[in-house]
């Protein structure tokens, strides 16, 4: 935002919830803004907010949550992209590190319909055995699932079943 003064960069960044940050004083208004990065939440756009991270580095930090790997601190950050932590400690004061019990009725287990096999499809609240099989025939027949809307579309799921089955779902 070159030509911008700090007042006409806040009032971006405020008005915008995807406006990817620029610089590094732009890191610093949006901390002082309160906007938080949950890096253990954080999709591949929320990543690309922040400048200096490519695309590459973006997917790799999403697969690795994906996984269930949580980062704890910066260094883990860090040592997934093999970049010293000196490079990312400006980024710091927006970034969360919260954790998260896989366990937990909050925070439900979730898994790619495109590549997770019938037996992890099946253990999935909602879905049982015929519901999964009928996921991989599709997929088998199909491609790939789009998306939330294909994946419904496709398996002739009523409203109410994708609003359920849609927090245990990912697409990455």
């Amino acid at each position: 935002m070159l030509g911008f003064n700090r007042g006409q960069k806040r009032a971006r960044i405020l008005k915008d919830p995807y406006y990817r940050l620029q610089s590094l004083e732009e890191v610093a208004i949006a901390a002082e803004l309160g906007i938080i990065l949950d890096v253990n939440r954080a999709s591949i756009d929320d990543w690309l907010r922040l400048p200096g991270l490519s695309i590459h580095q973006a997917r790799t930090l999403v697969e690795l949550t994906t996984m269930g790997v949580q980062f704890l601190c910066l260094e883990d950050i860090a040592a997934a992209l093999s970049v010293p932590v000196a490079r990312l400690r400006p980024l710091e004061p927006i970034l969360g590190f919260y954790f998260y019990d896989h366990d937990s009725v909050e925070s439900p287990q979730r898994c790619n319909p495109n590549l997770a096999p019938l037996q992890d499809l099946s253990q999935l609240p909602l879905v049982d055995g015929a519901l999964a099989e009928r996921i991989v025939q599709e997929r088998l027949r199909g491609g790939n699932y789009r998306n939330l809307a294909d994946f419904q579309r496709r398996l002739g799921l009523k409203g109410d079943q994708v609003a359920q089955l849609m927090h245990y779902l990912q697409w990455i």
